[in-house]
């Protein structure tokens, strides 16, 4: 059974159940639709995922800073350039921890993509995050990062300004920047521009993002010459979250309801609330030194099996 098929029969269930009066035919059918979920969410392909994690009603990053954090502060610019929308960053109370959030945003509208650039950051984006992790090293505050984009923008403008030279200098700051750093991958973690803000402590992944060096229609197109084959691609890159969690690239995966975190966006929040909080209790308790240790470690690591 595809995708679509347990899309319709779980659609049909919910308007038996909003329909029906008897209070035991209702739990009946409760107990049906949350069997239909969770065979549907196990028979999901790679392909599957990646069109969940781009739907256009997924939740973006400012829908989890509003959730997440409170009393969130904005900061803007590179202290170079200038400022890039394609990433929000700033400072906000997490559990009475004070904390640097730094996040890829996309919109929800096509009018708020076009002023987010659909969450490709430019070089003064990626200076911006170095530039507020090290104010979160001088203050040691926790970073919690959330990826979601295709990519970094690929524009000559962007090449000019040293697109490849910012987020190779990420890589290399978020390395060693002394503070616990917690990366969370909330929808399409794609290219360098999702790896430049995931170099941390530990990274968290929603059970339906993606998360790889290239998208599928990329890789098919390269491969096969081919980008209509981007499903097979899927496949063989190993891009979903429990993949990389086999291959211990990912530490927690935050489960989601069938067809997206936008189902039940409470019980996503919930939990990967819960995961945040114990992930910065557990690394608050390092040493500086161990922590930079066990982050060389972690990523020296991948790969090798």
């Amino acid at each position: 059974m595809e995708y679509k098929d347990y899309e319709v029969i779980i659609k049909d269930l919910l308007k038996k159940k909003s329909s029906a009066t008897d209070e035991k035919e209702k739990e009946i059918l409760k107990n049906k639709i949350r069997k239909f979920c969770y065979e549907a969410n196990q028979n999901l392909t790679s392909w599957d995922r990646v069109c969940i994690a781009r739907n256009k009603s997924h939740p973006k990053a400012e829908d989890y800073i509003k959730r997440l954090f409170s009393n969130f502060i904005e900061l803007h610019g590179d202290r170079y350039y200038g400022d890039d929308k394609a990433i929000i960053s700033g400072i906000g109370m997490f559990h009475d921890i004070p904390v640097t959030i730094i996040a890829q945003a996309k919109g929800k509208t096509t009018e708020e993509n076009i002023e987010r650039n659909f969450g490709m950051s430019n070089p003064e984006g990626y200076r911006k995050a170095i530039r507020l992790a090290k104010q979160a090293e001088k203050f040691n505050r926790p970073i919690i990062t959330f990826v979601d984009t295709a990519g970094a923008y690929p524009g000559k403008d962007a090449e000019e300004r040293g697109q490849a030279e910012a987020i190779a200098k990420c890589l290399f700051e978020f390395s060693t920047i002394e503070t616990p750093i917690i990366c969370v991958v909330i929808g399409e973690g794609g290219s360098g521009g999702a790896l430049a803000l995931s170099v941390g402590d530990s990274i968290i992944m929603l059970e339906n993002s993606i998360y790889s060096i290239l998208s599928p229609e990329g890789f098919s197109s390269i491969l096969w010459k081919d980008e209509t084959k981007c499903k097979e691609a899927s496949e063989m890159m190993k891009l979903t979250a429990s993949d990389l969690r086999d291959k211990n690239i990912v530490d927690e995966i935050i489960r989601e309801p069938f067809g997206g975190a936008q189902n039940n966006f409470s019980e996503v929040i919930k939990l990967l609330d819960e995961c945040i909080y114990k992930k910065i209790k557990e690394l608050r308790k390092v040493s500086k030194s161990s922590l930079l240790s066990n982050r060389y470690k972690k990523y020296r690591n991948i790969g090798v099996y």
